[in-house]
């Protein structure tokens, strides 16, 4: 059977993530706050007429290429980020020889949930 996925993942393989998820997502979402600074800055820099650089444009680029180099993380792994602010995340995985993901939010504790690949979030079940 062709699978879309490459990687699938157990519960136990992606519960083991969870604490390392966890650490990726608060800093994805530290950088994304930081992003947002850094552009406002740089906004009101051009408005102003002022040329910009230096170190405001150093840490916008600093920050984009740290985000960059987590998200690869995530993609190397085939995990999936579906909301960051909530912390949403999927995993492809196997259940009785159907492709699916399992499903945690940052603020479970455990990896208990699936969902078919088409119904997301919504037609989440938890797993057996």
């Amino acid at each position: 059977m062709k699978y879309q996925f490459e990687k699938h993942y157990t519960r136990d393989e992606a519960q083991a993530l969870v604490p390392q998820l966890r650490q990726w997502l608060e800093r994805l979402n530290r950088l994304r706050e930081d992003l947002q600074r850094f552009e406002k800055r740089l906004g009101g820099m051009t408005d102003q007429g002022h040329d910009i650089g230096g170190e405001t444009v150093n840490n916008w680029i600093r920050a984009l290429a740290d985000m960059q180099a987590i998200l690869a993380e995530f993609q190397r792994r085939e995990i999936f980020i579906k909301d960051l602010s909530r912390g949403l995340i999927d995993f492809p995985a196997i259940i009785g020889g159907r492709e699916v993901f399992l499903c945690w939010e940052s603020d479970e504790d455990t990896v208990e949930f699936w969902h078919d690949l088409e119904t997301g979030f919504g037609g989440r079940e938890r797993l057996i």
